[in-house]
């Protein structure tokens, strides 16, 4: 069986990482759906989706190494493009991937004591993201 939900998540601009595990959960306790695998994608070309241990000073350290990465006060070719300045955000969303796939079991999803799914928002300015969940299982 399958079946396709959306949910939407409301975002700061700059770097903003959201734990959207209590969402996703919700929506597998609440499916038909008992075994499987849920693939969690977010709709849009700077934002990603990814696990961590969501901690204030990890969250500081992976916002600290993105910007060693791909530096937002860095003049981007894609500026010339459009007249924007999010240049950095869509070199971070592509490196780092718009899905993630989790396991889930007994409507339970399998992830580990110290790891939740989050939503990673580059862009320079507020947004509601969709995040399109497609639940795959008996």
């Amino acid at each position: 069986m399958v079946k396709t939900e959306r949910i939407s998540v409301k975002t700061r601009a700059g770097t903003d990482l959201v734990n959207i595990t209590s969402l996703v959960s919700k929506v597998i306790s609440d499916g038909k759906i008992k075994d499987g695998i849920v693939v969690i994608f977010v709709s849009g070309s700077t934002a990603s989706v990814s696990t961590i241990e969501y901690e204030p000073n990890l969250i500081k350290d992976v916002n600290q190494t993105l910007e060693m990465i791909a530096n937002s006060h860095l003049e981007y070719e894609h500026h010339k493009t459009w007249g924007d300045d999010n240049g950095a955000s869509h070199v971070r969303a592509t490196l780092l991937g718009p899905s993630l796939t989790v396991p889930f079991t007994n409507k339970s999803l399998l992830l580990g004591s110290w790891q939740q799914i989050i939503l990673m928002d580059f862009d320079t300015k507020s947004r509601n993201r969709e995040i399109i969940l497609q639940i795959i299982g008996e």
